[in-house]
């Protein structure tokens, strides 16, 4: 196992964010992952899979998700498919970014204001 890349997160204060804020840094790395991928990179987007399960576990043992284990336990299954896996799911490039992409936009709604009146970005 690789060591922790989010120490500071893992030490307790990834428990600070919302589930929408977790999710959307998970969105992140995965972003990076099929960014990579697409740039035939596989060594940077397996780094980047690695990165995004690993804040993905830290989502799973926050205990105020106890009511989403389901869900987030079946994302991570998922995940592993389609970059590490056979892609059994059948899981895509556009359903990944898609899925993310709601989280990113929740979070980012909650963020103070800019000065143009929109969402400051992640």
């Amino acid at each position: 196992m690789t060591p922790a890349q989010h120490e500071t997160l893992s030490a307790g204060r990834w428990r600070v964010f919302s589930l929408a804020e977790q999710l959307a840094h998970v969105g992140s790395e995965v972003e990076r992952a099929l960014n990579w991928r697409a740039k035939h990179n596989p060594e940077y987007s397996r780094l980047a899979v690695l990165r995004a399960l690993e804040l993905l576990n830290l989502t799973i043992a926050d205990p105020k998700h106890l009511t989403r284990l389901k869900e987030l336990t079946r994302v991570r299954e998922a995940l592993l498919d389609y970059f590490l896996g056979d892609n059994e799911f059948r899981s895509s490039e556009k359903a990944w970014r898609s899925y993310f992409y709601g989280f990113a936009y929740a979070a980012a709604l909650r963020k103070p204001q800019n000065r143009g009146g929109r969402p400051t970005a992640l």
